[in-house]
Formats: C-alpha cells, structure tokens, sequence
C-alpha cells in the first residue's frame, strides 16, 4: 500500500520560508535600532529616568541586549536553513541519512548558543533593571529551551545510529 504524502511537508516548508524572512526582518529592524538609535536625552525622557549612572547603565544595557538579539540573527537563520534541508530529505522519503544527523547535531549546538545568549541578555535585563523602572525581558533561564537542546542532541544520534542500522542491512541484502 503506497504511502499517503502528509500535508504537514509543504506546511512545514511554507512556515519556515516564512519564519526565514521575518528572521532577517527582525535582524534589520535591530540593525536600524543600533544606527538610529535614539539620543541620550529622548531614551532618559521615554523611559522617565533620571540623569546620572543609572540611565547610562540602562542605555547601554539596552544597546548590549539590541546587539545579542543581532548576534541570534543568523544563528537562527542556520537552524532554520538545516530544517529546510531536513524537510527535504523527508519529501524524498530518505530522511534517515548521515546528513540529517550531522545536521541535527549543528542544530543542537546552535540551539545551546541561543540558551547562552538568553541567559546573557537576562542577566543584563536583571543588572539594569530598578525597583523604580524595573525591565521584564523574556529571557533568562528556560527549562524549555534547556531541554529542547538536550532532546535535539539525542534525537541528532538517534539519526546517527538509525542512518548506520539501515547502511548495515542494506549491506547484508
């Protein structure tokens, strides 16, 4: 009985076309947050700080967590490319090859990356925030994420021993 293609291949190819551009819309709408950034005085008045060290902890802050969300760009943009050519090898029907396993070995690296930079951009979050203007960035530690890494390693060596089974019995045949 042949097998019936699953709707979900063109979906999954269609979203991540997608989530490739805005990737890098959001790379250029930080881009043009870092070279148009606003002066001193107008984020002082925007954020009702206070002159003096604190406001300049804060702006700098701000520009450090701008140029981490820079540097998720085109880490993100690898995940997505590797998951573009794993949906391939899908839509073939051989997605048990040793390039999937590398790949999703990549993609777990580049995830742990992404963990990294989330908690650098908490810590700062938590450095420059006050108790009179505290800062809630949606970063930090993520049992989530932490465990997205450690599942995308096992799944990339699962791939690994399932693509070195299969070259085996093709092998005795």
């Amino acid at each position: 009985m042949p097998k019936s293609p699953s709707a979900a291949l063109p979906v999954a190819y269609v979203v991540l076309r997608i989530l490739i551009v805005l990737n890098w819309i959001y790379g250029g709408c930080i881009i043009a947050l870092l070279l148009l950034m606003p002066n001193r005085d107008w984020i002082i008045r925007a954020l009702d700080l206070s002159g003096g060290p604190d406001a300049e902890r804060v702006i700098w802050g701000l520009r450090a967590v701008a140029t981490l969300g820079l540097i998720a760009v085109p880490i993100t943009y690898a995940i997505f490319k590797r998951l573009l050519a794993m949906v391939g090898t899908v839509r073939a029907g051989d997605p048990f090859v040793a390039a999937n396993a590398y790949r999703l070995n990549t993609i777990a690296w580049l995830l742990l990356a992404l963990q990294l930079l989330s908690v650098v951009i908490g810590a700062i979050g938590k450095v420059i925030s006050t108790p009179a203007h505290p800062l809630h960035l949606q970063a930090g530690f993520s049992i989530s994420g932490w465990l997205a890494v450690l599942l995308t390693f096992l799944l990339a060596r699962v791939f690994a021993e399932g693509t070195l089974m299969r070259e085996d019995l093709e092998g005795t045949v």
